[in-house]
């Protein structure tokens, strides 16, 4: 059984992607103010429709739809990849940031194709130009640098502004036309003048032709000169610098495939320690690794684990308990997890059980036969931390979403909706029913459309601000004032 789903793993993550194209954007103005004071009197946070952007039209296509999300570490831009190979750049509106009370208002700000569809001939196969991951480096300089990949092929994109041009060239005329250099008869120093602002987005490496099976993270190094990349089996090592070579850390890859009992589901580098990663598996493991006790991390230095509860066993414990996110917190003293059923929260010095358990969609559990049969069990569902580690915040199904307050305790879910995006829409918590008499406000476990997903979501650095996948359309929310 346990080969068969590491098999099934695999296959998954070949089959059909989630992706966007940002064609429109409905806006709507709402207020906010400081974190502070933004909660209700029993200190829950008030969620508001802040903007939608996207067709909202019923007929979507494919390569229209959202693969990816990811704020930059300052905020101010947010990045989203499509699974036509699009990479999609909003910049947060300088009026609204300063404005009080302060708004939550991103523009589009850059859109560039960063990845071709393939196709390897010596192993006769296609490869995707969907985005499967999106990560900011830190900025050192006017520009902005960031990382995106597909399934094979990690690029390094440059995003930088030009607002001046140069005039007065010697040995070409207005034109451009290159002049006979002895027709010249006087020197003249060229100027620069103002001209309007034109965003560029250049590659300045491209890194390929390193894994073997699709890749399914990246995650740059506190240190911002080395990062990892992550496929169904080995994780590599690269330097910014180098396009060439890789180092290969973790290799989990058996002689004889018929002996697979597990594959790497999600990767990432602790947020301040550049020698330690974790990485998680469909068996529901996730192992820390220290790069100062050996070159390889085959064998891990930690093992985080929850024993199965004998009594929820079956014949689907197996992919549900699968790992299809992790991530450190933003301090790096915990980390949470993502499963098919539940997010928990792990402290990084305590390995037998998570400290924190927060059911997303229980009420999914009896359902488990015909999402297997849709496949829906095989979604990989993301997760992210608030700015200050003290909420979670993951998605479910019928473009619902899930927020966890860890201190509180409480949890709500929400809703993307076209009917809640309206300037200084509240959103209002919805309940699913799983039997008896349904009440006004909720909604049946078995009118749920399990075609709308929200598998990505991404919240702001050091502002309640959230962005929300939701199919083609990109919603984002900020608290209410």
């Amino acid at each position: 059984m346990t080969g068969m789903v590491a098999r099934e793993m695999i296959r998954q993550s070949s089959l059909t992607r989630l992706g966007l194209m940002i064609n429109t954007a409905v806006t709507g103005v709402v207020s906010a103010t400081t974190q502070n004071n933004n909660k209700t009197g029993n200190g829950e946070i008030q969620w508001c429709f802040s903007q939608v952007k996207g067709t909202l039209d019923d007929d979507v296509s494919e390569a229209d739809i959202i693969s990816c999300v990811e704020f930059s570490h300052d905020g101010d831009l947010l990045a989203t990849g499509d699974k036509g190979g699009r990479v999609v750049i909003f910049q947060r509106d300088p009026s609204s940031k300063n404005c009080h009370p302060r708004r939550g208002e991103y523009n589009v700000y850059s859109t560039f194709q960063s990845h071709e569809p393939e196709f390897d001939y010596l192993k006769s196969l296609e490869i995707e130009e969907k985005i499967n991951k999106i990560r900011w480096l830190k900025r050192r300089n006017p520009a902005h640098f960031l990382l995106s990949t597909n399934d094979k092929t990690i690029k390094l994109w440059k995003v930088s502004e030009r607002d001046k041009r140069a005039e007065g060239y010697n040995l070409r005329d207005e034109s451009g036309q290159i002049r006979d250099p002895s027709s010249l008869t006087s020197l003249r120093v060229p100027v620069l003048k103002p001209m309007e602002l034109m965003v560029e987005a250049s590659p300045r490496r491209i890194f390929a032709n390193a894994h073997t099976y699709h890749i399914n993270s990246i995650s740059i190094n506190s240190d911002q000169e080395t990062y990892l990349s992550a496929d169904d089996l080995r994780i590599n090592l690269w330097h910014m610098e180098v396009t060439d070579q890789s180092f290969n850390i973790v290799d989990i890859k058996p002689t004889n495939m018929e002996e697979l009992t597990e594959v790497i589901t999600a990767a990432e580098f602790h947020p301040l320690d550049c020698n330690v990663f974790v990485y998680s598996s469909s068996k529901g493991t996730i192992r820390l690794c220290d790069q100062r006790v050996g070159a390889l991390c085959d064998s891990h230095t930690k093992l985080f684990e929850e024993p199965e509860d004998p009594t929820n066993r079956s014949f689907f414990s197996e992919i549900i308990s699968s790992i299809s996110d992790v991530k450190f917190s933003n301090s790096g003293r915990y980390m949470i997890s993502r499963d098919y059923l539940s997010v928990k929260v792990w402290d990084l010095h305590m390995e037998t059980k998570p400290i924190e358990t927060y059911p997303v969609h229980e009420y999914l559990r009896s359902k488990l036969c015909s999402l297997y049969e849709n496949d829906c069990i095989f979604d990989k569902f993301e997760c992210c931390w608030s700015g200050n580690d003290s909420a979670i915040m993951t998605g479910s199904y019928n473009n619902f979403f899930r927020m966890f307050d860890r201190s509180g305790k409480r949890d709500v879910t929400l809703e993307a909706s076209r009917e809640t995006a309206k300037p200084r829409t509240l959103l209002k918590p919805r309940k699913v029913c799983t039997a008896g008499k349904r009440k006004k406000d909720e909604i049946s476990v078995d009118c749920l459309d399990f075609n709308k997903k929200i598998l990505h979501t991404a919240w702001h650095p050091s502002e309640n601000i959230i962005a929300v996948a939701a199919t083609n359309n990109l919603y984002i929310f900020q608290d209410k004032f």
